[in-house]
């Protein structure tokens, strides 16, 4: 059994062998931005290396040092916001997974919790199967969290319950509930929120302040540690059944077509 599911914990001989038992490995993707006075500038990280480890255990996955770092230029108005470009952010994405391409890693599932990253990522993900093989499922897991617990937690909120909830099942201590003033009016943000997410209009708001002009929205006072615990063990169960079973079916299709272009390639 391995000590860990973190590459970084482990030896060179334990991740060789895990590669040739399931060669998967998870990609937890957030950034570093203000979340308003209660919760810390690595919500989106902390929330996506959580997840990624829970769905590691379950689906015998290996969860990948990432970047803190993602896309997020929105915040850039607030103290302690650090953006990438997305140039740069592919980069890294690319190259870091590309590395345990060549090393017997097939199978990639990218874990963000950052919207400002799902272009970047896009783009990357397309990279990585066209380039480097690698089979490779990308997922929202904010947007995961959202369709399980936005009925309860008063939607998909910028510094909102879903978030604290995120945070809570790792890092309790880091989560300051006492700490909360000045959210921005709910109507407001979920409006504006709302233009950037649908599926056939996207306008680009100039940052956050479009949205909530404190710098977050939402009403977390009610969250707790048990709460975030149950809220991961849903969202990592719900990622892994789903992903076990597109990963199935890229096998059956994507699979047939290595074998076909590997014969193609011999003749």
């Amino acid at each position: 059994m391995l000590p860990s599911r973190y590459f970084f914990d482990l030896t060179q001989p334990e991740i060789a062998a895990q590669f040739k038992k399931n060669p998967l490995v998870i990609l937890p993707c957030g950034s570093v931005e203000q979340h308003g006075p209660h919760l810390p500038t690595g919500t989106d990280t902390l929330a996506a290396n959580v997840i990624s480890h829970a769905v590691a255990e379950r689906m015998d996955g290996l969860v990948l040092p990432n970047t803190p770092f993602g896309v997020t230029p929105m915040h850039a108005p607030f103290e302690g916001t650090i953006t990438l470009t997305p140039d740069t952010y592919m980069r890294l994405v690319i190259e870091a997974c590309a590395s345990t391409a060549r090393h017997g890693a097939k199978e990639l599932m990218i874990v963000n919790w950052h919207e400002g990253n799902i272009p970047s990522l896009a783009i990357a993900a397309e990279s990585l199967h066209r380039d480097h093989g690698m089979s490779v499922l990308t997922v929202q897991a904010c947007y995961v969290a959202e369709e399980l617990y936005g009925h309860s937690c008063g939607g998909l909120t910028h510094g909102g319950e879903i978030e604290a909830l995120a945070v809570l099942a790792h890092r309790p201590d880091l989560v300051h509930l006492d700490r909360i003033e000045n959210s921005s009016d709910q109507s407001h943000g979920h409006k504006m929120d709302k233009l950037r997410r649908t599926r056939a209009y996207q306008p680009v708001l100039t940052d956050i302040r479009s949205i909530a002009p404190t710098g977050w929205f939402g009403s977390p006072e009610h969250a707790t540690a048990n709460m975030g615990q149950k809220m991961l063990t849903d969202i990592a169960d719900a990622i892994a059944k789903e992903a076990l079973d597109i990963f199935r079916q890229f096998d059956a299709v994507q699979g047939g077509a290595r074998e076909i272009k590997q014969l193609r390639q011999v003749g």
